[in-house]
């Protein structure tokens, strides 16, 4: 049974293996903030079903309460240790399962194994909040092993942290005109890759949300990352098939082990 990946834009993605269907964190929104939706339709509706819906750390639009409010009764949402704590809105959505992990933690779902692995974010719901819930990415193994990495940096210990894995969604750029500290951009992330070496992957975190009155300040750095990313991830990581998906598209992936 292949592995189905649909990019709906930002770091929100559908991963259905197995049967089971998982959401990476949801962000149904036209405006956030000083952000507004500058590439690519609002989801449909149907894209806010989920078995399962991973949130990999704090900020506002990774963890989104608004869109999280919109999960059907009983969905099950994973959110990093101690973000209940430093969100008390969460604790507002009651009519979700919401499990608080941190790295090494495992879940079981249907047929899916999801493990926390680390991130190299800053996880504080900001701008004030403490430092004290990780970062996260996860690892789905199923008939696939995927990793959606959230927002990270390269570290060291990725390949290692991660373990193989078969599919990598990972973040190439990001929604304004510089990338701080814990970020990929289009070139680390190929570097990523190289280290991960999957068969496949699916750029995300570009693309989509971008600063109100700022069209003219670095646009490059909106609309590039992805070609970018396919460029370097042909020069670093040749054996890789990457799919530089539209928002709202899909690619299915048959994996052999």
């Amino acid at each position: 049974m292949p592995v189905e990946i649909t990019w709906w834009g930002h770091a929100t993605c559908t991963v259905e293996d197995s049967g089971v269907r998982l959401l990476t964190d949801p962000l149904f929104a036209r405006r956030l903030a000083h952000l507004r939706r500058r590439r690519g339709a609002l989801p449909p509706a149907d894209a806010l079903r989920a078995d399962l819906v991973l949130v990999s750390h704090l900020h506002a639009d990774h963890l989104h309460l608004p869109s999280l409010g919109r999960l059907a009764p009983g969905t099950r949402v994973l959110v990093p240790r101690g973000a209940p704590r430093a969100v008390p809105g969460l604790g507002r959505l009651g009519h979700l399962r919401v499990r608080e992990v941190e790295p090494g933690d495992e879940t079981v779902i249907g047929g899916l194994v999801v493990r926390a692995v680390p991130a190299r974010h800053d996880g504080r719901r900001l701008p004030l909040g403490p430092h004290r819930s990780p970062a996260l990415g996860y690892v789905v193994e199923g008939e696939a092993r995927t990793y959606f990495a959230g927002d990270t940096g390269l570290f060291d210990s990725m390949a290692e942290e991660v373990g193989p894995v078969d599919v990598a969604l990972l973040p190439v750029g990001g929604w304004g005109p510089y990338l701080g500290e814990g970020h990929l951009d289009a070139g680390r992330a190929a570097e990523a890759l190289a280290r991960l070496a999957p068969r496949s992957a699916v750029p995300v975190h570009y693309g989509t949300y971008w600063p109100i009155g700022m069209d003219a300040v670095r646009p490059h750095e909106f609309h590039a990352p992805g070609d970018e990313f396919v460029r370097y991830a042909a020069e670093r990581a040749p054996g890789v098939q990457v799919h530089r998906l539209a928002h709202g598209e899909g690619v299915r992936l048959e994996v052999a082990r």
